[in-house]
């Protein structure tokens, strides 16, 4: 698996070699507009909500197993 510095210089090589300035305009707005890893991100009154519920599912023991959510799943979409 490639570390954060191979990625960041072969992005960095890569980006070197494109002549588009469009693209490059384009490529420096997604760049400056994406979110960095210290945002903190506002939730809404209902995602609170929603984590509450899990939490207390979770108290209560009210769990499912990954293995019988995707057998649910396939059941539900066989029934489709």
């Amino acid at each position: 698996m490639a570390t954060v510095d191979n990625i960041r210089n072969g992005l960095i090589d890569k980006i070197l070699s494109i002549k588009n300035k469009d693209f490059l305009v384009a490529l420096d707005k997604l760049i400056t507009s994406s979110s960095s890893e210290s945002d903190t991100i506002e939730l809404t009154k209902e995602q609170k909500i929603m984590l509450e519920m899990s939490e207390q599912d979770i108290k209560n023991g009210k769990l499912i197993s990954q293995e019988a959510m995707d057998k649910r799943n396939l059941e539900w979409l066989n029934a489709m």
